[in-house]
């Protein structure tokens, strides 16, 4: 019993490392994007990092100084957390309170360098594949950059009606529009097309390792098969009560999760040993457990 509580003590040291390393790593990429890429192009896709843009424009053209990112983003995100604080608790918003101030932190000390092109397709492009991991990476590690997430879930605890999702919309959404405002219509194109490549990218950093392929397979030689399966490929089978509602013969099913690439080898399996079988291949969203992704969530 002693030793099962060190590992598990063992694991769970081991992941809070990695989830450290992970939000320094996603905190890094999302301050490189908005410092580097949509501050100097004046591309604003939400949340408190686009909000920071406008007010350093806005502060730079009417009071003669800029108000720096690291500023706005320090003062802009301190009501956030007080209030999802008080909503969530403490311990809800520690990460993201580690994120903020790395973030306030690499804002206010990265030096200025400005590599920008003219061509604003290209800066909306890579400026989403930067955020994008980064975001990513941070919600991996069970954490945001603050702002426009943490005020989202915090106002779903009295705007029961609305989702979260559509609460965090609403927000990016006045964020976007106030910066319609500030840089005009074309740079606000160019930064929607960088918000709707930066999902499809958070997505696809999320669901990483997750995804998987499910082969459901129909044959006499079903137990042939699944031995075959689990030897060479050391994946597992489940074996499925069948009946053929045509002949009303009885059947075996066989359900096998496995990767894309060892979809091949199954394929290759079932023509060798009964090319009649009936074979059938779907996608998997997510696949959790011993041999694939471990992490639930």
């Amino acid at each position: 019993m002693e030793r099962v509580k060190t590992k598990l003590r063992g694991k769970d040291f081991r992941k809070f490392i990695t989830d450290v390393l992970l939000m320094i790593a996603g905190a890094t990429l999302t301050t490189i994007a908005t410092k580097y890429v949509y501050d100097p192009a004046g591309l604003v896709t939400g949340g408190v990092s686009g909000l920071s843009i406008i007010v350093r424009s806005v502060s730079a053209r009417y009071l003669g100084y800029e108000i720096p990112l690291w500023m706005s983003n320090l003062v802009l995100n301190i009501p956030i957390f007080l209030y999802a604080m008080k909503v969530s608790g403490l311990h809800s918003v520690l990460r993201t309170g580690f994120v903020w101030i790395l973030m306030t932190a690499e804002l206010a000390f990265l030096p200025e360098i400005s590599f920008i092109p003219e061509n604003l397709l290209l800066v909306a492009i890579y400026g989403s594949l930067i955020m994008g991991i980064g975001s990513g990476l941070l919600l991996v590690a069970h954490a945001t950059s603050g702002g426009s997430d943490m005020l989202g879930e915090s106002l779903h605890h009295h705007i029961r009606s609305v989702s979260v999702g559509r609460l965090i919309q609403i927000i990016d959404g006045i964020i976007v529009a106030a910066g319609l405002v500030t840089f005009g219509i074309e740079h606000t194109l160019y930064a929607m097309i960088s918000v709707y490549i930066m999902g499809k990218v958070v997505d696809i950093v999320i669901d990483q390792g997750k995804k998987a392929k499910m082969a459901t397979i129909i044959s006499d030689e079903s137990d042939m098969i699944a031995k075959e399966i689990m030897t060479s490929l050391d994946r597992g089978v489940t074996g499925l009560n069948g009946s053929g509602m045509y002949t009303g013969a009885d059947k075996r099913v066989l359900l096998c999760i496995c990767s894309k690439k060892e979809l091949v080898d199954v394929k290759d399996i079932v023509k060798r040993i009964d090319p009649r079988a009936f074979l059938v291949v779907g996608d998997v969203t997510e696949a959790l457990g011993e041999g694939f992704y471990q992490e639930w969530g």
